[in-house]
């Protein structure tokens, strides 16, 4: 695991945990919120981009949204695949609503969190 990959995978755990604690109270919107905040966290780490992507899988399993469902099975492989060479639309929040190829802006907060990771 390199340096980024550790250093990013509180936060990104952080935003899971957010995501379960939402669902588990019945807010399964901003669960995928959250889900979507922990894409952009860890998507230039593979352990952590295939993880929330397998997350978002089973959020759109349980809540019976297919064709997220769908979406996240192809970005699993993706992510698997296509990380480790830095393949990557730097913000992009993962749903399957968003085009894979898609860059987004990245909200203050993340931007911050993220920069603190990659510094030295």
């Amino acid at each position: 695991m390199n340096h980024f990959a550790r250093r990013i995978r509180t936060s990104v755990q952080h935003e899971l945990d957010a995501a379960r604690e939402a669902d588990s109270q019945g807010l399964a919107q901003i669960a995928f919120v959250h889900l979507e905040r922990a894409h952009v966290l860890g998507q230039a780490a593979t352990i952590e981009h295939v993880r929330v992507h397998a997350r978002m899988f089973v959020w759109a399993a349980r809540h019976r949204k297919a064709g997220e469902a769908l979406g996240q099975l192809w970005r699993i492989a993706a992510a698997a695949l296509m990380t480790g060479i830095g393949w990557l639309p730097e913000g992009n929040t993962g749903g399957a609503d968003i085009s894979g190829f898609r860059r987004l802006p990245i909200p203050p907060d993340l931007q911050r969190v993220l920069d603190d990771a990659r510094r030295p």
